[in-house]
């Protein structure tokens, strides 16, 4: 369901029943002549609106303001919008804050952009991993007290924790697909993996007759097929179907 058409009654009933609430995170950057500037961020939203029929969850309204960095073309007439990791992190805040109020523990965020480096980190997933630590000790705190976690009533946090039963566990950060668990697939920028992801989600987001072989990184995009497309994006639908089978009811 999603989130801004949804009724109070409706919101609750997805608090009681536990529903998993999907954040998309994504960014507006260059990709080529041959592809939209919203690929990172497209692929996210289409493949929710394939799974949203198959799964009671949640989707909040698609964010797409990341930090897409220039280290691909400057923006100038290329059209990338580059938000700095430090705004990112103080919206963050405010966002899991206002989730956790409402009542959520089941948060989840799915980023694509630069998910290659996703056990390191880079500046989007980041600022988001950092202020959903920060939030949910801040909540803890307020809700239980100083030395919560310290109390005898959390003698079983590490057997909970093997469980899968663990606060911290109330807001996860994930990629929409982790790579190297598909060694079948070589990620690229623009490339024949995204131009062929993007042409097995939406074909209107993707021109053939503009791909430049004159960028190293988008020379690879004349090769893409559907074909091609649909291997990588029925692995992000498997992906995104055991997370939301592991939490929910």
């Amino acid at each position: 369901m999603r989130y801004e058409m949804m009724f109070p009654y409706q919101i609750r009933k997805a608090i009681r029943e536990n529903w998993p609430v999907i954040f998309p995170i994504g960014v507006l950057e260059y990709h080529g002549e041959h592809t939209v500037l919203g690929l990172d961020t497209l692929v996210i939203t289409k493949a929710l609106e394939i799974l949203e029929k198959e799964f009671d969850f949640i989707i909040l309204p698609t964010f797409f303001y990341g930090s897409a960095s220039y280290v691909v073309e400057p923006p100038e007439q290329n059209g990338s919008i580059h938000i700095d990791s430090n705004v990112l992190h103080l919206f963050a805040q405010q966002l899991f804050r206002g989730l956790l109020r409402v009542g959520f523990r089941n948060i989840h965020c799915l980023i694509w952009h630069q998910t290659e480096n996703f056990i390191a980190g880079m500046p989007t997933d980041l600022a988001f991993k950092l202020a959903a630590r920060q939030i949910l000790f801040e909540y803890l705190e307020a809700e239980r007290g100083e030395g919560w976690w310290g109390d005898n009533s959390m003698k079983n946090y590490y057997i909970d924790h093997e469980k899968g039963k663990n606060p911290f566990n109330w807001i996860q950060i994930h990629p929409l697909l982790n790579i190297q668990e598909h060694p079948e697939i070589s990620i690229d920028h623009a490339g024949k993996m995204e131009t062929s992801l993007m042409l097995a989600f939406s074909e209107d987001c993707v021109q053939m007759d503009k791909i430049s072989e004159n960028k190293w990184y988008s020379e690879t995009a004349k090769h893409a097929d559907i074909e091609h497309g649909n291997i990588v994006k029925e692995a992000i639908l498997n992906n995104v179907r055991t997370l939301l089978k592991e939490n929910s009811q």
